[in-house]
């Protein structure tokens, strides 16, 4: 049924949109940073008001269940010194790399499709324990290629670079949309009854933010790991610390969280 509009919810986001736009046009020093703190404390108040009439403890378990996601898609990339790495050491180019989209598109589309039924029967913490491993484990070609050991493989068993980054595109593609599932399932499932638009817009900012977390990391590692056209020193560093933390951060999320999560 019709509800008369939320002025705090229209007018606080349209405050906020403005105050977002007027720190990014300014140019402010550690804008991003700033953007990002106002965007996690906005949004958090809210989606607090919008759940206001879920009794408390349910409130509690949608909370602990949206930092489990939070921690997990929290995490940084090794940025764009990769690519270039790839292109002018490996020689990979842009057919071959249009080749391995087009290859992670149909796949993941295929995993959640296959997956979808049994991931949102479990528990969001298993599930994004279990991505977690699966996803370090299968970032371990990346490094492998950061260290050339493409040389060695080629020379001993006959396939290289390509055939080393196809594999891990096949291989790796079916997880890519998995861990969307629970976070849809949990906003669909505790949507509260009138407030639905405005509890999936609030979540999926909440879940975009993270996002912008994992490249504010990326950020600051390359910056302490500087990785430049021609100059990949540093790149096998670069990639082991994002393995390293792309599995730490969402394990501390679902071991502080897990438990009390709906």
């Amino acid at each position: 049924s019709p509800r008369p509009i939320d002025w705090r919810i229209l007018g606080g986001g349209l405050l906020f949109g403005v105050t977002v736009l007027a720190i990014g046009l300014g140019g402010l020093p550690y804008g991003q940073e700033l953007i990002f703190l106002i965007s996690v404390t906005i949004i958090g108040l809210m989606l607090a008001r919008v759940a206001q009439d879920v009794d408390e403890q349910h409130r509690k378990k949608i909370l602990f269940a949206a930092l489990v996601i939070f921690f997990y898609r929290a995490t940084p990339g090794v940025g764009e010194g990769y690519r270039w790495f790839t292109i002018d050491v490996l020689g990979f180019d842009e057919g071959f790399y249009g080749t391995l989209a087009q290859i992670g598109a149909g796949l993941s589309l295929a995993g959640a499709w296959l997956f979808s039924d049994v991931i949102t029967r479990q528990p969001i913490a298993k599930v994004l324990l279990w991505l977690t491993i699966l996803g370090t484990i299968l970032t371990l070609p990346s490094l492998a290629l950061a260290l050339r050991w493409d040389e060695w493989t080629e020379q001993r068993f006959g396939f290289g670079a390509r055939t080393i980054a196809f594999v891990d595109t096949t291989v790796s593609s079916p997880f890519v949309e998995l861990s969307m599932i629970p976070a849809l399932t949990l906003v669909a499932l505790n949507a509260p009854p009138g407030r639905r638009a405005t509890w999936f817009a609030l979540m999926a900012s909440l879940m975009n933010v993270a996002l912008v977390a994992g490249q504010l990391q990326t950020k600051y590692l390359n910056l302490l790991f500087d990785v430049d056209h021609g100059t990949y020193e540093n790149l096998p560093v670069l990639v082991g610390a994002v393995l390293l933390i792309g599995f730490v951060v969402p394990v501390a999320g679902v071991l502080a969280f897990g438990r009390r999560a709906t």
